[in-house]
């Protein structure tokens, strides 16, 4: 028997019908009131979801996704990871912060290149400059600086990319203060040493893309860092000051600035050098990387204003963001191995499905969900179908494409071709993030009427939907102290909603009274209501026969 062979359940053949699962992105469940979007949107079908008996809540931060500690907010990587693999696998951060605690991230060969061509050149260190731990770690940046001049780097620029995301909307200045101790520590340390702040920029507004959504933004962070093209200033701290006096822009959306020293930029990158990107999470470092490593790179031009050619340089990321399509080449910490995940057993079991999402989340429920692996895993027995996401800021339109995701999976569903459906409605994180209250009520108001019609579909094909997220926001939108709301931009430690509907159900099967279950449980479950039973190297499943 096949290792991706599938038992038949012996009490439980399935219904008729096809299982969809619906992840509504960034939906937590915590306290209502005021700041909680998701219990003040009007949510009568979701409300009616979860009040069953067919109903639990899952973890979806901290080790239940495989990241260090419980005060690790999830993310959309690790949460669709675990619920397309069944089980839980070492994440992000806890693989760098091994690698930093064992060394062995300081004995690879690509650190040693990295550090040879610092030595005789710059060594660059670009990625988001917060303690949000959901793309990147200051504590890994700052491992990497003293490494670095350790070993003997003289010149070492840090491009810095603000947060106001994963983290309070204002908080540059206290991680800019925080790194320039950090870099005075180092440069007092020898007479030679010149390690600066050189460039940097909000992240939604330069370099942190993904997707392919908004490839302008990764051409400025490009020319920022690269060719110090950008407005002007004598440190990075007078950068955020004026940008803060001029509008109410969260640090998200601050423009790419260049810190000027003689009258020059003080680290433009030049051929030779050594460029690291030391965020841990893929999805918006991928496009960036391309733009430093492609020889043949075709997206935009990367000659500078002033004809200067694109730099020759050795790049590398703390992670490889994408292991099928290898970028980067060049790596530093290796990526967990995640195999044997549900569709591998699906597709060898000859069942058709689909996966859905606009190009937001189109990643999450293909990429991701398949462990990390670009492209199908049977192009014969999946489709997969990316709706292309507007280029605007989600809160002026907080339908995003929710409704159009709803139609093209209706007609998947009535088409009578696949028996396991997954899709992604990315409003409840995309609207989420921007801070914006009422716009990400708006968000699950639409939600919650296109689940609506999703259950008269599945309430007419004899199937079963399942509905969950993959991490909390749009939960917890401001929090207040003094009377003084401070919007919340960022993912929060709630639970996330886990609900079956189940028109054909008869008292089979009842949730499980099982303690600490999370996301990496749905894939055992999804496995039983399909009419099989689970591999046995996965999490329970969420549901007890007889």
């Amino acid at each position: 028997m096949s290792s991706l062979s599938l038992t038949p359940h012996p009490s439980f053949s399935g219904r008729p019908g096809p299982v969809l699962v619906v992840v509504a992105d960034g939906v937590g469940v915590a306290p209502p009131g005021a700041s909680n979007a998701v219990t003040e949107a009007n949510t009568p079908t979701l409300d009616e979801l979860t009040g069953t008996e067919l109903y639990t809540e899952l973890a979806a931060h901290g080790p239940a996704v495989g990241l260090p500690t419980d005060d690790d907010m999830g993310n959309s990587e690790v949460g669709h990871n675990a619920l397309g693999a069944g089980r839980i696998f070492a994440q992000g951060a806890k693989l760098v912060n091994k690698a930093i605690k064992t060394g062995a991230i300081f004995e690879s060969e690509v650190w040693g290149k990295a550090i040879e061509h610092g030595r005789s050149g710059t060594l660059h260190l670009l990625g988001l400059h917060s303690d949000g731990g959901v793309h990147s770690s200051l504590e890994h940046l700052y491992a990497l600086l003293r490494q670095a001049a350790d070993e003997g780097v003289t010149s070492c620029a840090v491009h810095i990319l603000h947060d106001g995301r994963d983290v309070d909307a204002r908080s540059a200045l206290r991680y800019i203060e925080q790194t320039e101790a950090v870099l005075s520590e180092i440069n007092a340390g020898a007479d030679d040493r010149d390690f600066r702040i050189a460039s940097g920029g909000g992240r939604m507004g330069i370099t942190m893309d993904r997707y392919g959504a908004d490839w302008p933004m990764v051409e400025r962070g490009y020319r920022c860092h690269a060719h110090g093209e950008g407005r002007e200033f004598a440190s990075a701290t007078e950068a955020v000051e004026t940008m803060y006096a001029e509008s109410d822009s969260g640090d998200q959306y601050l423009g790419e600035f260049v810190v000027m020293r003689d009258g020059a930029p003080a680290g433009t990158i030049v051929d030779g050098d050594a460029v690291v990107l030391f965020n841990f999470r893929g999805d918006r470092a991928i496009e960036i990387s391309r733009a430093f490593e492609e020889t043949d790179f075709d997206v935009f031009d990367r000659t500078g204003a002033n004809g200067r050619p694109h730099p020759d340089v050795f790049y590398a990321g703390m992670l490889q963001y994408d292991g099928d399509a290898f970028v980067p080449k060049q790596y530093l910490v290796a990526p967990p191995a995640i195999d044997r995940v549900m569709g591998e057993f699906l597709c060898a079991e000859g069942v058709r499905s689909f996966a859905i999402s606009e190009t937001q989340k189109f990643g999450h429920v293909t990429f991701f969900w398949n462990g990390n692996r670009s492209g199908y895993i049977d192009e014969e027995l999946e489709t997969y179908i990316e709706i292309p996401s507007d280029n605007v800021e989600f809160d002026t339109t907080p339908a995003m494409k929710v409704r159009e995701i709803t139609d093209e999976t209706i007609d998947l569903l009535r088409s009578g071709e696949y028996r396991f459906g997954r899709l992604n409605f990315p409003s409840g994180d995309m609207v989420g993030h921007t801070g914006h209250l009422h716009a990400t009520v708006e968000a699950m108001e639409i939600i919650d009427e296109c689940m609506a019609r999703l259950i008269e579909v599945i309430d007419d094909l004899g199937g079963v939907l399942v509905f969950t997220a993959d991490h909390g926001n749009a939960d917890i939108m401001f929090t207040e102290k003094d009377g003084v709301r401070s919007p919340k931009t960022s993912h929060t430690l709630s639970p996330v909603p886990f609900a079956i509907h189940d028109p054909n159900y008869d008292g089979e099967y009842h949730m499980s009274a099982a303690v600490g279950v999370g996301l990496a449980n749905v894939a055992s479950t999804v496995f039983n209501l399909l009419g099989y039973e689970a591999p046995n190297d996965y999490l329970d499943s969420l549901i007890t026969f007889g």
